[in-house]
Parts: C-alpha cells; structure tokens; sequence
C-alpha cells in the first residue's frame, strides 16, 4: 500500500513538472555529458529531459533542505537571469532568507568577512536615515552618500541580516552563475542547483536536471525547495 501511495505522489510531481515545462533541454549540440543520462530523448534536435530522474534528484535535494529547516539553517538563494529574479526572491521572502537576484558580487562566500561590512554598512545608514540622524551633514553630502547606498542597496539589500556565510546556497542556473557555484564548492557551502542540459552537474551536491530558463518551471522548483523548508521548520516544532 506505501509503495502504491509513493508511486501515485511520484506521478503527481513528474505530471506538475510536466506541466510547468521542466522537461525541456536545450539543442542536442549544447547537450554536456555529464547530463546525458538524464535525457529521454531528442525531438526536433532539442533534447527532452526525463523527469522521473528529475524527480529522484529533487527528493534528494528537497530532503537535504528539510533537513536544514529542522535545523534552523541559513539557505541563501541566487538567481540573476530575468526569469528567475522573482521566483527566487519570492520564495526567500517567504522563508526570511538571504537572497542575490541583482549581479553576484564575488567574494560573497569567498570573501565573507569584506561582504559583512557593506552589508553592516547599508544597515546603518538605513538605521540612521529611519531616525534622522544624517541631518548633520550638508545636502551635498547627503546626496553623495544617497548615491553610495542606492548603489549598495541594489547588491545587498538581499543579505541584509546575513551575519555569517549560509549553511547552503540555491542556485537557479549554475552555467549562468558559475562564480557562485565555484565559490560555494571552495567555501565548503552546500549547493543545491536547478540546471539545464547544457550544464556540468559534476561538482555540485544537489544538482536537480531540468529546465532552468522557462518561468513556471523555475517557480516550481523554487516553491518546492521553499516548502521543503517550512515542512522541516513545522517537523521541528512538532518534536
């Protein structure tokens, strides 16, 4: 009867990615090897991703950020390509999660400790502008510093409340944010990564192979990597 009721949960997940596109690949010739075992076929010269090991490799990444969810841990989540900024952002507002949806900005991970102090930076100045405390200073520099932190805002307003390097990253497209993923790998951070099948899966812990570039599979991705979350958050409650 279990076996019967995972295999109908399983046929769900595989028809909603279905429907949300994810088994759309790129053209054969973009095709990288590392991938070529989870493709079902090639139609029109475009490859087909299979999505029953699409749906295996989601298991295994969702359980992974459930089990951070239990543990109260920090998951920042990144996607800068149009299609993904709002998906993204939506679903770490939803957690009360990091987030990176402008250009990466290298040295996040790397380089933690210099990303804190802009980010501290923009914090302080958002504190002191909320109680007037810059009507000190000249409207010149007042203007000069609104610049600076306009500019600052763009790239961090994301990581505000970030006061240590996250315990995992998400990633929607790891071809396309490669800085991160690199810089999550030599940081020793967990990455989980939605990727198309032009991408090298190798190296990164959680890759999940499916369509990275249309928007309602990469809502569907991000919301089910969010709920994986909230259901480690509520079994930890329960505890």
């Amino acid at each position: 009867m279990q076996k019967t009721e995972n295999k109908k949960g399983a046929d769900t997940i595989i028809e909603k990615m279905f429907q949300a596109g994810a088994h759309y690949g790129y053209s054969k010739t973009r095709r990288h090897p590392s991938v070529s075992k989870y493709i079902y076929a090639t139609k029109n010269k475009g490859d087909i991703i299979n999505l029953e090991m699409t749906s295996l490799l989601l298991d295994t990444a969702t359980e992974f950020i459930k089990d951070l969810g239990v543990k109260n841990k920090t998951v920042l989540f990144v996607g800068t390509k149009p299609e993904a900024k709002v998906a993204v952002k939506d679903v770490a507002e939803m957690l009360n999660m990091p987030y990176v949806v402008e250009r990466w900005i290298g040295g996040t991970l790397s380089n933690f400790t210099e990303i804190k102090k802009r980010i501290a930076e923009l914090e302080n100045y958002r504190k002191d502008s909320a109680e007037g405390k810059l009507d000190k200073y000249t409207k010149k520099e007042r203007v000069v510093m609104a610049k600076k932190m306009e500019k600052l805002s763009r790239y961090y307003s994301g990581l505000i409340g970030l006061r240590k390097a996250p315990d995992a990253i998400f990633i929607v497209d790891a071809k396309s944010e490669h800085i991160a993923a690199t810089e999550g790998r030599k940081s020793g951070v967990p990455v989980v990564a939605l990727m198309n099948s032009d991408s090298n899966i190798k190296g990164i812990d959680y890759p999940i192979v499916a369509n990275d570039s249309g928007i309602p599979s990469i809502k569907f991705f991000a919301v089910a990597i969010g709920n994986a979350y909230k259901e480690g958050q509520a079994a930890a409650q329960v505890k």
